[in-house]
């Protein structure tokens, strides 16, 4: 295992990004809700989301992270055993007052989850004749006081549960994987975006894509980076995630590669993402104001 430089009681351990502590002004009590997805799987979507909130929590926000994918990688990534729990996110649809009971600690300091389930499979199903499917989960997150940030990691795919999370969120961040087909499917998701925006959330926004995986030794990472920064511009992040073998191994022992290995380029890129993910939020606000 790679050495930990990351202090899990002791946020002083994380140097780099302490400067972002004050950088917003948000008051606990009202989260700013982000919804991680794209509909394509392997892009980097769970990684992004565990890592993000992992620096996010580093610099002081209480941070909370919903593992809406059956496949529970982001519960794992963050060492939950999800065997014998009381609640999950599937509750979260289905139960009232879940919400509090749904929310387990974890390792990194400031940062909980409501694990993943393998329930969430067949809440499609359940979904489909519920009264106001669409908006379950909005209801369940308006108990979300005492956080600063809740993070959403959406299953792959344009289903009810990610439904759910658009229409509970304020904004959608989506990984981007530098391949050809990755591009195939992005039009789809800001459709489905626009469309929830215009029926259900009018508020809803894309706070922005950040390009993962990203190998500047293949030409075809530089041909869709400038396709995507071409087209969407401004709303691509700065940072791009190279592949790196660190994002990886850090799952397997059950810790986000920032507590894994902070030193790693893959760690330092997220902290970057961090940076300017809060930056946009600052910028939010002011404008909002």
């Amino acid at each position: 295992m790679g050495k930990t430089p990351f202090n899990l009681t002791n946020r002083a351990g994380f140097p780099m990004i302490d400067s972002m502590q004050n950088i917003t002004s948000k008051p606990v009590g009202s989260p700013r809700i982000l919804a991680i997805a794209n509909q394509k799987g392997g892009v980097g979507k769970t990684t992004t989301a565990v890592n993000l909130a992992t620096a996010l929590a580093a610099v002081g926000k209480k941070v909370l992270l919903i593992d809406l994918d059956p496949q529970g990688n982001a519960s794992t990534g963050l060492g939950v055993k999800r065997s014998g729990m009381a609640y999950s996110a599937y509750d979260l649809f289905f139960e009232d007052d879940a919400f509090r009971a749904s929310v387990q600690p974890t390792k990194v300091p400031g940062l909980s989850i409501v694990p993943s389930s393998m329930h969430l499979a067949g809440a499609e199903i359940e979904l489909v004749t519920a009264e106001m499917r669409e908006s379950r989960l909005k209801s369940a997150l308006s108990n979300a006081s005492g956080f600063d940030y809740v993070l959403m990691d959406c299953p792959p795919s344009l289903s009810l549960i990610t439904l759910n999370a658009f229409v509970a969120a304020d904004a959608v961040l989506v990984p981007l994987q530098c391949e050809f087909y990755a591009l195939e499917g992005l039009s789809q998701l800001v459709k489905t975006i626009e469309r929830v925006k215009g029926k259900f959330n009018p508020a809803l926004e894309i706070q922005g894509l950040v390009l993962t995986m990203v190998d500047r030794r293949n030409n075809l990472s530089g041909a869709v980076e400038a396709d995507v920064r071409g087209h969407f511009g401004d709303k691509v992040y700065k940072t791009i995630i190279p592949r790196n073998v660190r994002l990886s191994e850090a799952p397997s022992y059950g810790l986000p590669a920032i507590v894994y290995d902070m030193k790693c380029v893959g760690s330092k890129a997220y902290i970057n993402l961090a940076k300017e993910v809060i930056r946009r939020e600052r910028e939010h606000v002011r404008k909002a104001a």
